[in-house]
C-alpha cells in the first residue's frame, strides 16, 4: 500500500498543475480583466467629473480602486502611463508564462496574495466566509447520514411493502424539486412571505446575538439555520436512501445470509452481525469525501436566496469582477483538498474491505 500512495501522491504534481494551467490559459482569454475594469471605471470618474485626469489621475485611481466594478470599453483617451501604471498594479506587465510560474511559486508556500476586489487577504475572505458554508455542510452531511441511512435500512428490509413504496415516492418528489426552489416555498410558507412569519431569513444570528446568554445564542443559530437546512438536505435524501436500500439488497440476496438463517439466526442478528458490515462498505469509503466537502461546499443559490455570505456567494462573486487572486486559489485549494481526499476514500476500501488489495496495483 505504501507504494500505492506514494505513486498517487506523485501523481498529484501533474494533475494539480494541468487543472492549474488550464484554466490560467483560459482566464487570458477572458474579456473585462481587470485592468480593463479599472479603465472603465477611470473613464466613468472622468466622465462624471466633467474633465481630465491630468494630474489628479492617482487620486482618481485610489478612489476608483475600492468600487472594482464595471466593464471593458476599451483605454479611449487614457494616457499610456497610467495604462502602465495599471497593468503594473495588478501584475499584467509581465509575459503570461511569469506571471503563471511566480503564482505557482506562492501557492507552493500558501501565499495566495490579495483580492483585487476586496482588497484583503484571500486567506482572510476565505475564512470569514468559512463559517455560513460549514454551517450549511456540515448540518446538510449529518442529517443526510442519519436519516438516510437508518430509512435505507428500513427500505430494504421491507422491500415491496407500501412503506416502501410511499417512502420511495416522498425522497423521490424531494430529489426532484431544486434546492432553491423548495427555498423559495420555505420562505412563502413559514418566512413571512404570505402565511407563517416563523423563522428567520437573513445570516447565521440575530443583530442581537452577542447580547444573549449562551443557551440563547444556540437557539437563536439554530433557528436561523432551520430553512436553509431543510432546502438543501431534503434534495440529498434520495441518493443516500436508495444507496443505502440497494447496498443491503444486494447483500441479503447473497449466499451466506441464507446459511446463516439456516443455522437459526434470527432477522435481526442476520442483519446487523453480518449484512450490516458488508453492505456499508460502499457508504463508508464515500464517508471522507462527503465529511470533507462538508466543510468547504458553497451553495450559490442557497446562500443568495436566504442572504448568507458564505463561499458559493464569494466564488461567484470572483469570478463576475474577474478577481484572479480569489479564483486561483481558491481553485488550487480545493483541487489539492479533493486529491487528497481521494486518496484518503481509496485507502478506506482496504481498511473497511481486507479483501482489497493494492499490491498488485500498478
Amino acid at each position: 500500500m505504501a507504494a500505492y500512495i506514494l505513486r498517487r501522491l506523485l501523481l498529484m504534481i501533474p494533475t494539480l498543475l494541468g487543472i492549474m494551467l488550464l484554466t490560467f490559459v483560459i482566464i487570458q482569454f477572458v474579456p473585462g480583466g481587470p485592468v480593463e475594469q479599472m479603465i472603465h471605471t477611470l473613464e466613468q470618474g472622468r466622465a462624471a467629473a466633467g474633465g481630465t485626469l491630468g494630474g489628479g489621475g492617482a487620486d482618481v485611481t485610489g478612489a476608483m480602486m475600492s468600487s472594482g466594478e464595471g466593464s471593458y470599453r476599451g483605454a479611449k483617451g487614457l494616457d499610456p502611463e497610467q495604462l502602465e501604471q495599471l497593468k503594473r498594479l495588478y501584475g499584467f506587465d509581465k509575459p503570461a508564462h511569469e506571471r503563471f510560474l511566480q503564482m505557482m511559486g506562492n501557492y507552493l508556500r500558501f501565499e495566495f496574495g490579495e483580492s483585487y476586489y476586496h482588497h484583503r487577504s484571500v486567506v482572510e475572505l476565505v475564512v470569514d466566509k468559512l463559517p455560513v458554508s460549514i454551517s450549511l455542510g456540515v448540518w446538510t452531511f449529518l442529517l443526510t447520514y442519519l436519516i438516510s441511512i437508518p430509512l435505507g435500512i428500513k427500505k430494504a428490509v421491507r422491500h415491496g411493502t407500501r412503506f416502501d413504496a410511499w417512502t420511495s415516492l416522498v425522497v423521490l418528489t424531494g430529489y426532484s424539486i431544486p434546492g432553491f426552489v423548495l427555498g423559495i416555498l420555505l420562505i412563502v410558507l413559514f418566512g413571512g412571505g404570505s402565511f407563517w412569519d416563523i423563522f428567520p431569513l437573513r445570516g447565521l444570528v440575530s443583530d442581537n446575538w452577542a447580547d444573549l446568554s449562551w443557551p440563547m445564542k444556540i437557539v437563536d443559530y439554530l433557528w436561523h439555520m432551520v430553512l436553509p437546512i431543510a432546502a438543501s438536505v431534503v434534495g440529498s435524501f434520495a441518493v443516500m436512501t436508495m444507496l443505502t436500500k440497494n447496498s443491503f439488497l444486494e447483500e441479503i440476496a447473497k449466499q451466506y445470509v441464507t446459511t446463516a438463517r439456516a443455522k437459526g439466526l434470527s432477522e435481526e442478528a442476520t442483519l446487523y452481525q453480518h449484512v450490516f458490515r458488508n453492505a456499508m462498505i460502499p457508504l463508508v469509503t464515500g464517508f471522507p469525501g462527503m465529511f470533507v466537502g462538508a466543510f468547504f461546499s458553497g451553495s450559490l443559490l442557497i446562500e443568495t436566496i436566504f442572504s448568507l455570505d458564505g463561499l458559493g456567494l464569494l466564488g461567484y462573486e470572483s469570478v463576475i469582477n474577474r478577481d484572479y487572486p480569489v479564483v486561483m486559489a481558491t481553485l488550487y485549494f480545493f483541487t489539492l483538498l479533493g486529491l487528497l481526499t481521494k486518496l484518503i476514500t481509496d485507502v478506506t476500501y482496504v481498511l473497511v474491505d481486507p479483501r482489497i488489495t493494492f499490491d498488485s496495483a500498478q
